[in-house]
């Protein structure tokens, strides 16, 4: 019989895999009530102040009660399940957010740049994660989220790697830093460059991670250069972004089956494939192709829009979820390093993008 383990790191990811699914509604009841009460204010607040988001508010409250509430007894199958369940349904609802033919039509000429940036902040992680020690996982997520798009790149990935909820929040508060200064920032720094509208789309589109802070520069450009119409553009190659979540979640599952493997970390008789290839994933292009057929057939954009403002809300709920798994304390003590690494990918990320505008002729 395994014996109880404290839902605190790895050992708390492995009580949730083992468990979650045994666990009946009424058990669960209790947690997910928590996290919607948690979510309702904090999709709230980051209606009103969409610049840090629903999420961050809601891992930040989650990790607050933590401080006060450790022992959340029979709550903790509901958290674990939001944490876990709910956040693969949000990625899967954000499907219903991308009409593939507009991504192809406006996305294909950012391509080039998407690629760059993606590679550079890949590839920057992976030598910062050997040059500083920072755990894989958090390495992963950091390098993910800074290079695709945000928390919904650090919410599809963390199921695939085997995060725990503590590294899923240090990733997010990384991100989260970064997008604030960039939304906050770009606008005057692409000015001062002397940066075109359309220029501008692409750069919000390829340099800003989350898509509220994405939206939060690109309005910030319009409204300083009335009929520049750049949100739209950056909304598009921000969605072109998204899109790579699917290879990387699958070569990430792949890797960890050839680790698994090659470490002999699982029995052979007992390795299943499908306990950590994202099939989620494909409910999120099945979602697209729906999506992209539906409105190629003259059905309204407004019909998906409950759809993508669910995702949002999941997404709220499964921070507030982790945030009550989070030590805020162990976290700020640990979050040094990646910090500095969130730094250098968003750093790097900025540079290549405006050096592929510069060689493309864009800017």
């Amino acid at each position: 019989m395994m014996e109880k383990e404290e839902y605190t790191g790895s050992n708390q990811y492995q009580w949730m895999e083992g468990t979650v699914g045994m666990t009946t509604w009424r058990e669960r009841s209790w947690g997910l009530l928590l996290c919607l009460a948690i979510a309702i204010p904090c999709w709230l607040l980051g209606k009103a102040i969409p610049v840090v988001g629903g999420p961050v508010f809601a891992i930040l409250a989650g990790m607050a009660i933590t401080l006060f509430w450790q022992n959340k007894g029979r709550s903790q199958a509901g958290i674990a399940y939001t944490s876990k369940y709910i956040l693969q349904l949000a990625v899967v609802l954000l499907g219903f957010g991308m009409n593939l033919s507009e991504v192809a039509r406006v996305g294909l000429t950012s391509l080039p740049i998407i690629v760059s940036t993606i590679t550079t902040s890949l590839v920057a992680a992976f030598l910062l994660h050997k040059l500083m020690r920072v755990p894989t996982n958090i390495s992963t997520l950091v390098g993910v989220g800074s290079s695709v798009c945000g928390g919904s790149a650090i919410a599809a990935t963390a199921p695939v790697i085997g995060a725990d909820d503590e590294e899923i929040a240090q990733s997010i508060s990384v991100i989260f830093l970064f997008n604030v200064a960039a939304a906050l920032l770009f606008p005057t720094f692409g000015a001062l460059l002397g940066m075109s509208d359309a220029g501008f789309g692409l750069f919000a589109g390829t340099a800003v991670n989350d898509t509220s802070s994405v939206t939060a520069a690109a309005a910030a450009w319009d409204g300083m250069h009335p009929g520049a119409h750049t949100l739209d553009t950056a909304a598009i190659v921000k969605l072109t972004r998204t899109l790579a979540i699917i290879p990387i979640t699958v070569a990430l599952a792949l890797a960890r089956v050839v680790r698994a493997k090659r470490d002999g970390s699982e029995r052979e008789g007992d390795f299943r494939l499908s306990r950590i290839f994202p099939f989620f994933i494909l409910f999120f292009v099945l979602a697209s192709v729906i999506t992209t057929l539906c409105l190629g057939a003259g059905v309204s954009a407004q019909v998906f829009a409950p759809f993508k403002e669910l995702s949002k809300f999941f997404i709220i709920m499964a921070m507030a979820a982790i945030g009550l798994n989070t030590n805020i304390v162990r976290l700020i003590k640990t979050g040094g390093k990646p910090i500095l690494m969130g730094l250098c990918c968003w750093a790097a990320i900025t540079a290549v993008s405006l050096a592929m505008q510069r060689a493309m002729g864009i800017w």
